[in-house]
């Protein structure tokens, strides 16, 4: 029985030690990042940028202007489509409410 208490005791113990070492790896994990702000600044963030754009893959002309005229052809549609709903939907109260707008 007395062994059981001191296993007992022992276990209280290493959880402890752990719970400690957590939170110090914890607080050593906060002050790293906390300084990892401070190196670079603007310089190295603006490298970073620089080093960011050179990996964009950028379209070409032709497939710039494709895509320029597939979105043109869809704001259209769109525009059209919504006129015509505005438009139906308008007439279908002016034909049930009986009103008129000027």
């Amino acid at each position: 029985m007395a062994d059981n208490k001191s296993n007992g005791s022992a276990q209280n113990k290493s959880r402890e030690d752990l719970a400690k070492a957590a939170q110090a790896s914890a607080n050593k994990k906060s002050q790293n990042s906390k300084n990892q702000g401070k190196k670079g600044g603007l310089l190295a963030y603006l490298r970073g940028v620089r080093q960011e754009f050179r990996k964009v893959v950028w379209p070409t002309r032709e497939e710039l202007l494709t895509d320029t005229a597939v979105v043109f052809a869809c704001v259209i549609f769109f525009a059209v489509a919504f006129w015509l709903i505005d438009t139906g939907f308008l007439a279908a109260l002016k034909g049930i409410l009986g009103i008129t707008l000027s």
